[in-house]
């Protein structure tokens, strides 16, 4: 299956090129402010889109997800995961949209066992992990050289092991690289500046 990877697209979805694949996930940031008009403006590009499978995940700034529980709906081009898994040709996809706290942004947890409770429900044989933030030490490095990744998470992926793991968040790691046996993708779309200049990362599971 050929997966194509984005995040943190803040509403500016338009002007990215998507190349052609099976299944395109977005692993969350993909409005400004979590707006319902945002959110609808982005399901009709995913709509627009020829990938037979979209997945997404909620991020920080995508409030209404949080606010609402059936913000979902409006998301009708796509699967929206929260906290659970979908199976694709085989695959096995977890989603999850909570990050270590982040001043009063959406879907904050704090470290240690908040955190630890919430990716305990990643089940063993996920093959691909969908979180909007980056685990640390993984593509999770500040402009400011801090790593600020979470750690509970880092365990978790020890855990369940999953061929691929998607995520964002820290917009200047964007990239990927390969440890045990997990590829790991930080497809953050925009760059510090909130600029879309990150091409879409392509990934062949």
């Amino acid at each position: 299956m050929r997966i194509v990877c984005i995040s943190d697209t803040h509403g500016q979805h338009g002007q990215l090129r998507i190349p052609e694949g099976d299944l395109l996930v977005c692993t969350g940031d993909f409005t400004r402010r979590g707006r319902r008009a945002e959110v609808t403006d982005f399901n009709d590009w995913l709509g627009s889109l020829p990938h037979r499978h979209k997945v997404i995940v909620a991020g920080n700034h995508d409030f209404l997800f949080e606010q609402m529980p059936d913000a979902r709906s409006l998301l009708s081009c796509a699967i929206y995961l929260q906290d659970e898994a979908c199976s694709l040709h085989g695959l096995r996809i977890y989603g999850s949209p909570w990050q270590p706290r982040f001043f009063d942004w959406a879907f904050n947890a704090d470290r240690g066992a908040p955190l630890r409770q919430i990716w305990a429900q990643i089940p063993i044989g996920t093959d691909v992990l969908l979180t909007h933030g980056p685990p640390h030490g993984i593509l999770d490095t500040t402009v400011r050289g801090q790593s600020v990744g979470c750690e509970e998470l880092t365990l978790a992926i020890q855990r369940v092991r999953p061929k691929l793991h998607v995520f964002g968040h820290i917009h200047e790691s964007y990239g990927q690289l390969v440890r045990d046996g997990t590829h790991y993708v930080n497809a953050s779309s925009c760059n510090l500046q909130y600029l879309p200049i990150h091409p879409p990362i392509v990934v062949d599971l």
